[in-house]
């Protein structure tokens, strides 16, 4: 196998990284301040929202990610007549909702987490509870939480290989339409390597995140 041959087949490769990068940063640009929300819903003290978050989290978690994907795009059209995603936004929606819900979990986890003894000791000195979560309580979740958070995010980048159901040419697809051309196995070596780059650059990302905020340890 010559070095041009694996160039060119790289470069097609790469074309797909576009869609991979972009479906990633939206879907962790949505679901994380999604997740946060549900987070909050499901410590609060409204049995309603707890209900709702507990039924959206359950069901979500309960479910593949690919059936999720198939419902939004070939299902909610049938539901809702005149509905009609196109192929992208229907993974970016999935994808969405799907974090939305792990990262509901997480958040929550991490809330929780926190001594009751901080709330009642910031109410001594004055606080108020808006005051309180905001310079005592998040910062602190933020830094328990980023271990999970990380480990979605690089799970998220793997399962963007999901969308090539839906035809839409990433990485995985542009590398399996060379397979199935040119009957070699390289081209999943090289999409492999990329997807590990990728995860990489996650890794070094929340490590650094981790030390800033291990002042708060």
């Amino acid at each position: 196998m010559n070095i041009e041959y694996l160039v060119q087949s790289t470069g097609y490769i790469l074309q797909g990284c576009s869609v991979t990068i972009k479906l990633f940063f939206l879907t962790l640009l949505f679901s994380m301040p999604l997740g946060f929300l549900g987070a909050m819903a499901k410590t609060s003290r409204v049995k309603t929202l707890h209900i709702i978050m507990e039924f959206y989290t359950s069901i979500v978690r309960g479910t593949p990610l690919l059936l999720q994907i198939f419902f939004v795009y070939y299902g909610l059209p049938l539901i809702i007549p005149g509905l009609r995603f196109d192929r992208f936004n229907a993974a970016a929606l999935t994808f969405i909702l799907n974090y939305g819900a792990y990262f509901t979990e997480i958040f929550r986890g991490g809330i929780q987490s926190i001594e009751k003894g901080q709330y009642e000791a910031s109410k001594v000195l004055g606080m108020s509870y808006q005051q309180t979560m905001l310079r005592i309580i998040l910062p602190q979740t933020i830094k328990r939480v980023l271990p999970p958070v990380a480990n979605e995010s690089i799970t998220l980048v793997k399962d963007t290989a999901l969308v090539v159901v839906l035809g839409i040419g990433d990485i995985l697809r542009n590398s399996k339409e060379i397979v199935a051309r040119d009957f070699t196995i390289s081209p999943f070596v090289i999409a492999a390597l990329i997807y590990l780059l990728m995860n990489y650059v996650v890794v070094i990302f929340f490590k650094n995140l981790e030390k800033r905020y291990a002042v708060y340890e």
